[in-house]
C-alpha cells in the first residue's frame, strides 16, 4: 500500500466508497480496469496534423509478452482493491493533475512551480541541467519541491534524465558515469547492470526516484543528430541485453526506470527536438529490428515506457507515435502486452509544437494511451494542457474512465516503489564515487 501519509484522507475515500460505490469501470469484481485500448482514438477538434503518407498495413505481431507488471490481477476484486479506493475519492482535478509531470524554471523553487504542486496538485517534476548548480542547491531544490506537496495526497515523481555521457545532469561532485556507448564495447550485461544500480545510486542520493533511462534505441543511422553514444551499439541482440541489464540495475536500487524511446529513435536523421522526425519502414521491418528492445524489456518487466515524437507513415500516416492510438494502445499495449505507465517525450519539442497546438495534441496523446504528459518548459504550458484535458473530460471527449485508467497505473507505480516526499540530506559521496571510478577501469579503452 502507499505510504501517502494521509490515512484520514484514505479514511474519507473509504466512506465515499460505501455512500456511493465506484465507477461501473471499476466497481466489477473479477475484472481489472479496462484497457487504454479502447479508448476511442478520435482525434479533438481543432487539432492540426503532421504530414500524411499512403495507408497503414496491420504491424506484426511479436510473441506474447509475460505478464503485465502494475495492471490489476485477473480475478482480483476491485471493489477491495486500494488504489481503486483512493481514486474513487480524488476529484477530477486531482486525477488529471496526477497524469502532468513537468519542468519548472531556475534553481531555486519559485511561486510558479509551488503553485503547480500545491494547487494544481501535478504527479512529477522533471529536473534539467539549468536547474541544478551544485550538490547544495540540488538537494535544496529538491527538499523545497516535495515540501510543497505536503498538503497533497500523493508523493511526487521527482525524475531526471540521468544516462551517462552527454546527457548527465548531475553536479560536478559526482564522478562522471560515461554514456551507453562505451558500455556497448565491452558487449558484458554484467557491466550493464552495474551502470544501472550506479545511476540509480546517484539519483536516490540526491533525492530523485525516477530516472529516465535506459535508453533501447539501436544506433542504426550514423547520420543520426541525437542518439549517437546514447545507445548501446548497432544491433538488436546488444542493446537489448545490456539494455535490460541496466533497467534491472536503476530498480534494484529502487529507483524507477523508464526504457525510451518507443518505438524507436535510432534511424531518425533529424532532432525531435527540432522539428519530426519521419521513418518510412514497414510493421515488418520495424519488427525486425528497432522494437526488439522494447519488446524484449516488456517481457522482462519494464515499469515505463516514454513515447518518442517520430512519424511512422506504414503505422499511422497522421500522427507521431506519442499521439498515436494504433501505436501506443495498438502496438505496444494490446501486442506487446505492456500494462505499466507511458510517458510522451516533452510535448513542447518542436516535433509537436509545429505540427500540433499544445491542447490538441494534450488531447490526442491521453485519447491514444498515453498516462503521463511531460510538458517539459513554461508553466503556462502546464496551464494549457490541465485546461484542455478537464475541459474534454467535461464535455464528453474524453471519458472519465479513460482518466482512471492511467491514475491507476500511476498511483500502482508510486506505491510499488514505495515513493515518499521525506527530505534527503545533502550526501556523502567517498563511497559513490569511488565505486564509479572502480567500475570504469574495469571497461574496456
Amino acid at each position: 500500500m502507499i505510504n501517502f501519509g494521509r490515512n484520514t484522507w484514505i479514511i474519507t475515500a473509504i466512506a465515499l466508497m460505501l455512500l456511493t460505490g465506484c465507477s461501473s469501470e471499476n466497481s466489477a469484481a473479477d475484472s481489472p480496469p479496462p484497457s487504454p485500448a479502447s479508448a476511442s482514438p478520435a482525434t479533438a477538434a481543432g487539432s492540426g496534423s503532421a504530414p500524411a503518407n499512403s495507408s497503414t498495413p496491420q504491424p506484426a505481431a511479436p510473441e506474447s509478452p509475460a505478464a503485465p507488471a502494475v495492471t490489476p490481477p485477473a480475478g482480483s476484486d476491485s471493489s477491495k482493491d486500494t488504489l481503486v479506493t483512493m481514486i474513487a475519492g480524488m476529484s477530477l482535478e486531482q486525477k488529471i493533475g496526477q497524469m502532468l509531470l513537468a519542468g519548472i524554471d531556475g534553481t531555486q523553487l519559485d511561486s510558479e512551480a509551488k503553485r503547480m504542486i500545491a494547487e494544481d496538485e501535478i504527479g512529477g517534476i522533471i529536473l534539467y541541467k539549468d536547474n541544478i548548480s551544485s550538490l547544495t542547491s540540488m538537494i535544496s531544490l529538491i527538499n523545497a519541491l516535495k515540501q510543497s506537496n505536503s498538503a497533497n495526497k500523493v508523493p511526487l515523481f521527482m525524475s531526471v534524465d540521468q544516462e551517462g555521457g552527454k546527457v548527465s545532469r548531475m553536479p560536478e561532485e559526482y564522478a562522471a558515469i560515461p554514456a551507453n556507448s562505451r558500455v556497448g564495447i565491452t558487449n558484458q550485461k554484467e557491466s550493464a547492470a552495474v551502470m544501472g544500480s550506479l545511476l540509480a545510486r546517484e539519483v536516490l542520493s540526491a533525492g530523485f526516484n525516477m530516472n529516465f533511462a535506459p535508453v533501447l534505441d539501436i544506433n542504426s543511422n550514423p547520420d543520426n543528430p541525437v542518439i549517437g553514444e546514447r545507445s548501446f551499439g548497432n544491433n538488436a541482440e546488444l542493446v537489448s541485453r545490456l539494455g535490460i541489464a541496466e533497467m534491472k540495475g536503476i530498480a534494484s536500487e529502487g529507483a524507477i526506470p523508464v526504457i525510451k524511446h518507443f518505438p524507436g529513435h535510432g534511424d531518425t536523421s533529424v532532432d525531435s527536438h527540432l522539428e519530426l522526425p519521419v521513418v518510412n519502414k514497414s510493421a515488418a521491418g520495424l519488427a525486425k529490428l528497432e522494437w526488439l528492445p522494447f519488446q524484449a524489456a516488456v517481457k522482462e518487466g519494464a515499469d515505463a515506457v516514454m513515447v518518442a515524437h517520430i512519424l511512422y507513415p506504414q503505422l499511422d500516416p497522421d500522427k507521431p507515435a506519442s499521439l498515436s492510438a494504433e501505436i501506443i494502445s495498438g502496438l505496444l499495449r494490446e501486442q506487446m502486452g505492456f500494462g505499466g505507465v507511458v510517458i510522451t517525450d516533452d510535448l513542447t519539442m518542436g516535433a509537436i509544437t509545429d505540427h500540433y497546438t499544445l491542447p490538441a495534441a494534450a488531447v490526442d496523446t491521453v485519447l491514444a494511451g498515453s498516462d503521463i504528459l511531460l510538458i517539459a518548459h513554461e508553466y503556462s504550458n502546464e496551464r494549457k494542457v490541465r485546461a484542455a484535458l478537464l475541459e474534454s473530460v467535461r464535455s464528453g471527449v474524453i471519458p472519465e474512465s479513460r482518466i482512471d485508467e492511467s491514475v491507476y497505473r500511476i498511483l500502482a507505480l508510486k506505491e510499488k516503489y514505495k515513493l515518499t516526499d521525506k527530505p534527503v540530506a545533502v550526501p556523502d559521496l567517498t563511497e559513490l564515487n569511488s565505486d564509479i571510478k572502480a567500475w570504469r577501469k574495469t571497461l574496456v579503452k
